[in-house]
């Protein structure tokens, strides 16, 4: 049998997730700059400790890990509209597998708190996929226009997403605990800041 062709709801969600990579890479490209880093800089929104890494590869582990909410909160999100999943079944499959990885971590980088905070991040994004992903729209920005409507709604929601992520990295700040940990966050939520400043005037224009 050949292959299915992909339904509207795969085109969202392909569209959507792409997005996300492209913020994704901005702020891996800010935070990691052109030369080596060690493992310490590339660790404030990832899970494991990964020794060695020089610029490409250590770009990739950032990208990856932080998509790392983003992907499971739009996965539970895709599985609501597609099977008529509850969002408390989404919410705890996400609580389990992140539990999991609670448990096997070792090291102690991945920490209640930090889980905890994700969680709070993870809540709001599973809100905001379903959203886009019951649009009346197929590419990102018209999904955006259709679920949020004006520019203001937008940008509520961006903001009190920004400062959920902005507890995550407080957390894993802390738990780093090292002194080069909040100029890398510094660094990273002004990229994003970036980045979504301009999606939002893409989308919506410029603000009057």
């Amino acid at each position: 049998m050949g292959k299915l062709l992909p339904t509207i709801l795969d085109t969202k969600h392909e569209n959507i997730l792409s997005q996300e990579r492209v913020l994704a890479k901005t702020v891996a490209s800010v935070v990691i700059g052109q030369t080596p880093v060690t493992v310490w800089d590339v660790l404030i929104p990832i899970i494991f400790i990964f020794n060695g890494l020089k610029f490409k590869r250590a770009r990739e582990v950032f990208t990856l890990n932080f998509l790392f909410t983003k992907k499971l909160a739009l996965e539970g999100a895709f599985m609501m509209v597609k099977t008529g999943q509850s969002r408390e079944d989404a919410l705890g499959q996400i609580r389990d597998r992140t539990s999991q990885i609670l448990a096997s971590d070792k090291k102690g980088i991945y920490s209640i708190k930090i889980r905890q905070k994700q969680m709070r991040e993870i809540e709001l994004l599973l809100d905001h996929y379903f959203r886009l992903l019951n649009a009346e729209a197929k590419d990102f920005a018209s999904m955006v226009k259709h679920a949020y409507r004006s520019r203001q709604n937008f940008a509520a929601f961006l903001k009190e997403l920004e400062g959920i992520e902005k507890e995550v990295n407080r957390a894993a700040s802390q738990t780093v605990g090292t002194t080069s940990a909040p100029d890398i966050v510094s660094k990273m939520e002004e990229a994003a800041g970036r980045v979504r400043a301009t999606q939002m005037n893409t989308i919506f224009g410029p603000s009057a």
